[in-house]
């Protein structure tokens, strides 16, 4: 039997990248998967017609996390198609970079409300199925620089950084439900990002990893599987860091 055989897990920006990889393989382990997007509905559906055609459950489901009016549209969606998620992956998160003295309100704003408050929403809103189940496995997409920092990013680091603190506290108020609260701390992905840098900057990151090269998306979504499977069942309020030696 399948380790996430019969579990309900909801993925949100799961429509390509690092939440399509999680989803994926969340589905492969016997999950059915819900995949959130917000604007790449095409990509969402590629992503559900990949995990049936392996045999898998899934469902594309729009919403901006960073409306609590939509996440709690979606849950109730996710509710009524798949069931009451047993897993929460927050994933979905944007950047709108720039230094401190050039950075605008609005992008400021923007990244805290899909990177911190979408979680926050999405928490709330898994936490109440999840105390009834006393059950449950939550797990935050972090970022190495919400540790390090990194100059041009206030933004997205505060974003990062306060969802730190958030897991630990969630961690603490639900622990008792049998629920687990845990976030991955990704560090330089092979993304379509990464492949737009140039050489000297690929080449900088390079020099800073201990293993000298950049992590996959297959290799965060093993880490969120290993926190979504029954082997991490005594985990919880942690870090997983997956950054090839890049943060110690």
């Amino acid at each position: 039997m399948k380790k996430l055989q019969d579990k309900v897990a909801l993925v949100t920006g799961a429509s390509r990248g690092i939440g399509r990889a999680i989803a994926i393989k969340l589905a492969a382990a016997g999950a059915k998967v819900a995949v959130n997007y917000a604007r790449s509905e095409k990509e969402a559906l590629e992503v559900v017609a990949e995990i049936e055609a392996a045999g898998g459950v899934a469902m594309a489901i729009k919403a901006s996390v960073g409306s609590s009016d939509e996440v709690k549209a979606m849950f109730e969606a996710v509710e009524k198609t798949l069931g009451v998620p047993d897993i929460l992956v927050n994933n979905a998160g944007i950047t709108k970079d720039n230094l401190l003295i050039r950075m605008n309100d609005d992008d400021f704003d923007a990244v805290i409300d899909t990177n911190l408050n979408g979680a926050f929403y999405c928490m709330r809103a898994a936490a109440k199925g999840m105390m009834k189940k006393r059950y449950g496995k939550i797990i935050n997409i972090s970022s190495v620089v919400g540790f390090s920092g990194n100059a041009g990013q206030v933004n997205y680091v505060a974003s990062k950084a306060g969802l730190h603190g958030m897991t630990k506290t969630v961690a603490a108020e639900m622990g008792g439900r049998g629920i687990r609260v845990n976030s991955v701390a990704p560090g330089f992905i092979k993304s379509e990002m990464t492949d737009s840098l140039s050489d000297d900057i690929k080449n900088g990151i390079l020099n800073q990893t201990l293993l000298k090269s950049l992590g996959t998306v297959d290799d965060i979504a093993a880490a969120v599987y290993f926190l979504a499977s029954p082997d991490s069942d005594y985990v919880t309020g942690q870090v997983l860091h997956v950054n090839g030696g890049m943060y110690l």
